[in-house]
């Protein structure tokens, strides 16, 4: 009887990749309002948000907020001084869970009046808009997710927490705070950020600072007295050639000098100079030491100063196994529509690294599938938003 065990395994085995009815017809839920979720995502481009502008940030966190409360949802808002005000919505769900924290952000890196050389408008299977990728199609993927649960079980199954900040893009300075602490609350984190290639959903961060150089020299007239002069320009460029020495990429450790500044005339030896430095880790234990040898530089003039301010602002997200737990339920999920689901390690870093960072399981990448995140070309696959609605609403079902 061997021979029967082994057929009806191979028979087990190809029945695994076949689409579950169940799911196949969600996700014909979601394909029939495909247009509906476009028009959304329209909305939310057409109101332009940029993290430097608070009452245009504002509007677009308020349209947010009623967005929500629409469908059931219960909005509060976290007012901010420098930056505009993120948003909460809390959602009830009929078990007693903690709840599921849907996170994102709504600023956008583009400035106001972005839409009049950029406007959003849909070309074949491609939406076009300043900030379409990131992230407005991942809000209106969660704002999605939670009405079609509602729509298959009455209510939520679970409790639903949203949280849309609006600094991310500069460093989440106002929100981070408010996120750490729903996502302690949290029994998970799912960030609705863009996906990764091939539409992946993101196991893995880097994690990412920024350091000021500052070098004081000896100011001098470069035509009278060039020896009484002492560069801080020159002194920041041999500074410049030891930074990159730091570099180790082979371990996933980057530093990268961006942009310098220094002197005010062509005839005055240089009196200040500064350089903002990029730093990028893969493992949290790599901040530490990167940073005690930054703090070390030394002169190499000894009448010019330096001081260096800045540090690890995110740190990285590993791939944990609480991570690894989330993206196994995402695969499986995917699966019932016969969706190979990837995961990546990315270099950019997002709130995800500070929920992750402070040990609850996150599943980053859960949003739009697209290209060109804050260039002219960014866009979303229009096909692809139903079964990311999908798959979110999976994830939310399965806590």
């Amino acid at each position: 009887m061997p021979g029967k065990r082994t057929s009806r395994s191979k028979a087990s085995r190809a029945e695994a990749f076949h689409a579950d009815p169940i799911w196949t017809e969600r996700l014909r839920y979601f394909e029939a309002r495909q247009e509906q979720i476009v028009q959304t995502i329209r909305e939310f481009v057409e109101i332009e948000s940029p993290s430097d502008n608070k009452p245009a940030a504002d509007r677009m966190g308020a349209f947010l907020a009623g967005s929500f409360e629409a469908v059931g949802g219960h909005a509060r808002v976290h007012h901010a001084e420098d930056y505009a005000d993120s948003v909460q919505i809390d959602f009830p769900g009929r078990e007693k869970l903690k709840p599921v924290l849907l996170l994102g952000h709504f600023d956008t890196v583009y400035p106001l009046g972005t839409l009049a050389t950029m406007p959003c408008h849909v070309t074949d299977d491609r939406m076009h808009g300043p900030g379409v990728l990131d992230m407005k199609s991942g809000i209106a993927l969660m704002l999605y997710a939670i009405a079609a649960l509602q729509a298959w079980h009455g209510a939520l199954p679970r409790p639903v927490t949203v949280l849309l900040v609006s600094d991310e893009e500069v460093g989440s300075y106002s929100s981070r705070k408010i996120t750490e602490g729903l996502a302690k609350e949290s029994a998970a984190v799912l960030v609705l950020e863009p996906a990764g290639p091939r539409g992946a959903v993101k196991t893995a961060r880097k994690g990412v600072g920024e350091y000021i150089l500052n070098v004081k020299g000896v100011a001098a007239h470069a035509g009278l007295d060039p020896g009484k002069g002492h560069s801080a320009i020159l002194e920041l460029a041999r500074q410049i050639t030891a930074v990159s020495k730091l570099n180790d990429l082979q371990h996933g450790l980057s530093v990268n000098p961006g942009v310098i500044r220094g002197g005010t005339r062509t005839n005055v030896i240089a009196a200040d100079a500064t350089a903002e430095i990029d730093v990028r880790i893969t493992h949290a234990n790599q901040a530490a030491a990167l940073d005690r040898k930054l703090r070390a530089l030394k002169p190499f003039d000894k009448l010019c100063k330096l001081s260096i301010e800045g540090g690890v602002n995110r740190l990285p997200m590993e791939r944990t196994p609480g991570v690894a737990a989330l993206y196994a339920k995402a695969q499986a999920i995917a699966k019932q529509i016969e969706w190979k689901l990837e995961e990546a390690s990315v270099g950019g870093g997002s709130d995800g690294n500070f929920t992750a960072g402070i040990g609850i399981p996150t599943l980053d990448g859960m949003g739009g599938h697209g290209q060109g995140a804050h260039a002219a070309h960014e866009h979303i696959i229009i096909s692809e938003l139903p079964r990311r609605a999908l798959l979110l609403a999976g994830m939310i079902e399965s806590g």
